[in-house]
């Protein structure tokens, strides 16, 4: 059977050449040149954060040594809306909203004055960029990791990973005991702007396992590492229907990112000048922060109400001081907002809304 975690015996040799490599002297730069965002799923604030905290690693541990971001929030309902808030700044349609069991082609236009896309659908034109098409654009380099991508070679593409449009979906849910990919986990498929050159986007939207070596070196990790765990590593399936040697739920939380925070926090790219974002989706409420709009085509983006409810996040890096509390609102448009700022890119979509505070990625 496929194993999706190594070995503890296994980490520790892939850290190993990372220790040699790092410059403890070195003067840390402001702002990061490498991000890891990992997206885990479905855990409201009080569930994740409060006094009995279901992944005391994430609850405590990395709370304590970074930035805390209580007042973090969802932009939508269900999963599908949220991620592509996150690298796209579009606001939910009710495709997204239903997480698109049909990859179905986006109907519409998109306003060439906010770049926002006008219309309903999952696949969204190619006038509707992504921060990956931006940090491209700008000659720096992005990668999406998506765990359990490559875990069905015999029936299932093992890059860029998506249904053939205008068809059903057949990876919504776990597959099989070795592969719970969830295609509505990994955004930058729903980007014409993306998976119409299939070469490009077999080197960009890639399995989690590729990552061990890309974290070998500086040069060969992306500016942008966007990372999202199978169902049952990233909280969503509790417990895990086909793989019962999986803990899924909390339990599954805590178990990758103990496995992966120490393994990219080693890596000589986050040591130079790495930030580690931990976020959630979606809450289990459906409030919303920092003038959140609905979008163009849904009445409520979080479906019974404003937004996709309150999650906290949590930033990491070597200059990052541990302990730190920032309670300013921010939300998905701000996290890509975040990452625009560091990299020196315009702002997409609902991500260029005016007053919207940023998630914090400089040190302090």
């Amino acid at each position: 059977m496929r194993s999706p975690l190594p070995s503890l015996a296994l980490c520790a040799l892939l850290t190993l050449p990372f220790l040699a490599t790092f410059d403890a002297g070195a003067a840390l730069p402001a702002q990061p040149g490498h991000v890891f965002v990992i997206v885990l799923e479905n855990k409201g604030f009080s569930r994740t954060f409060g006094p009995n905290g279901g992944s005391p690693y994430l609850a405590h541990d990395l709370v304590n040594a970074g930035l805390f971001l209580p007042n973090y929030y969802g932009t939508g309902h269900a999963s599908l809306d949220n991620y592509i808030s996150m690298v796209s700044g579009q606001g939910p349609n009710p495709q997204t909203q239903a997480d698109c069991p049909s990859y179905t082609d986006f109907v519409g236009v998109v306003n060439p004055l906010d770049g926002q896309a006008i219309g309903q659908g999952c696949v969204y034109p190619a006038a509707a960029k992504t921060i990956g098409d931006q940090l491209s654009a700008a000659g720096k380099t992005w990668r999406m990791y998506g765990e359990d991508m490559a875990a069905s070679p015999q029936s299932a593409p093992t890059t860029c990973r998506h249904a053939p449009l205008n068809a059903q979906d057949p990876w919504e849910g776990e597959t099989s005991a070795d592969d719970q990919y969830a295609t509505k986990h990994v955004p930058f498929v729903y980007f014409h702007s993306v998976i119409d050159d299939a070469a490009s986007c077999s080197q960009h939207v890639v399995d989690l396992d590729d990552l061990n070596a890309d974290l070998q070196s500086v040069g060969t990790t992306p500016n942008l590492a966007f990372i999202t765990p199978n169902l049952c590593s990233d909280g969503h399936d509790s417990p895990c229907s086909k793989n019962a040697t999986r803990p899924g739920g909390y339990a599954g939380i805590e178990q990758f990112l103990r496995a992966w925070v120490p393994r990219i926090e080693a890596s000589p790219a986050y040591q130079q000048d790495g930030r580690i974002v931990i976020v959630f989706d979606e809450g289990d409420d459906n409030a919303a922060c920092c003038g959140e709009q609905s979008g163009y085509d849904t009445p409520m983006a979080g479906e019974q109400g404003a937004g996709g409810g309150q999650v906290g996040a949590v930033v990491l890096g070597p200059c990052i001081a541990p302990g730190r509390i920032d309670t300013t609102p921010v939300n998905h448009y701000s996290l890509l907002r975040g990452m625009e700022d560091s990299f020196g890119l315009a702002h997409l979509a609902f991500a260029a809304q005016p007053g919207l505070a940023p998630v914090p990625l400089a040190c302090g």
